[in-house]
Order: C-alpha cells, then sequence, then structure tokens
C-alpha cells in the first residue's frame, strides 16, 4: 500500500496495490496497522454508501462538530468522482484551505479525511457509487455543513457548477466567514 501525503498536514490518499489477471483484479482494502501508522489510531464505528444518479451531482461540504467529529475513510466503488476535504480546525495554519482529488471505482484509492474537515464531492460520470467509514456515528444535533461553492474556498469544481444538484439541505449551508458566528449563536 502507498501512503501518499498532501499539502494540507492530516488528510492522506491510500493506494493499493491491484493484481489483475484475466478474471478481473483483487486488492488488499484497508489494514488498520498501515492506517494507524500513517494516520493515528482511530476507530471506525459506521460504514456508509451513497449512490448518485447524474453526473454534477453534489454532496456536502459536510461535517460534525466536537465531541462527534467524525473522520472519514473515503473510496468510490463505480464512476468517478472530485472528491474534497476543507480544513476546518480552528487555530490551523491551513484553515480554509482544501485537498481534492479525483477517484474511479477501479483505482483502489481511498482518502482519508481527519477529524476537523468539511467533506464532500461531486460526481463526474453516471452512477456513482461512494463509500465511506466514520470515526463517529452520525449525530443529527452536531451534523454541520458549508457551502460547497463559497467562493473564499476557492475550490474548482471541474464540471459546469450551474447543473449542479443538490439536496435541499446542502443548497442552504452557511459560507464559512458566517459558520464561526452561526456556532457562536447555537
Amino acid at each position: 500500500m502507498h501512503i501518499k501525503r498532501l499539502n494540507i498536514e492530516g488528510p492522506l490518499l491510500f493506494e493499493s496495490r491491484l493484481f489483475q489477471d484475466e478474471r478481473g483484479y483483487f486488492t488488499e482494502t484497508f489494514r488498520q496497522d498501515a492506517f494507524r501508522e500513517a494516520a493515528g489510531d482511530h476507530v471506525f464505528v459506521q460504514d456508509n454508501r451513497s449512490h448518485s444518479k447524474n453526473p454534477g451531482t453534489v454532496r456536502g461540504l459536510h461535517f460534525q462538530k466536537d465531541p462527534c467529529a467524525q473522520g472519514k475513510l473515503v473510496t468510490c466503488l463505480a464512476g468517478t468522482i472530485f472528491d474534497v476535504a476543507v480544513d476546518i480546525r480552528p487555530g490551523s495554519r491551513s484553515f480554509g484551505q482544501h485537498v481534492s482529488t479525483v477517484m474511479s471505482g477501479g483505482d483502489a484509492v481511498q482518502f482519508w479525511i481527519p477529524p476537523g474537515f468539511a467533506h464532500g464531492f461531486c460526481t463526474l460520470t453516471p452512477d456513482c457509487l461512494v463509500a465511506y467509514k466514520v470515526t463517529a456515528y452520525y449525530s443529527p444535533d452536531h451534523d454541520r455543513g458549508l457551502a460547497w461553492d463559497d467562493p473564499d474556498l476557492g475550490i474548482d469544481w471541474p464540471f459546469d457548477v450551474r447543473q449542479a444538484t443538490l439536496s435541499e439541505k446542502d443548497s442552504r449551508h452557511p459560507r464559512l466567514r458566517d459558520l464561526a458566528i452561526l456556532e457562536k449563536e447555537n
């Protein structure tokens, strides 16, 4: 397993080796010892999966506030996605900055997004299937989000953003600059 560090401390890409032959391929998708050595001692408590029918579907940017902040280990099982993690850790030197990657169903790449990051993705092809392990249970009381198209984040989404398909909830998330104000009010 190859581990790639990104330009923000915390998020990582885990790239597994594919063993291919005429039948298809085999890959090892998770090893606790390798993960712990690279990312720290995290315990996954819940697995999630999403299916998105159409290209241009945006899911996110989601996070949970403490004490229920989630780390996520994300993989694309089918289709192709553009996946993003935004640093929202108070006091971080990279606060408000993001890292991104493109993942496809056949590439055996997993994106580790530690607690303290907002996460989201958009689909680039039809019928995308995404799975992710999380380090904290879903908590509606701690569920939060950021506007996926916040210009202050500078995310260069690789599709026509005027064609984005979003949930009602995702279309109402605040910008990062408004998030601190909202958190103090709650």
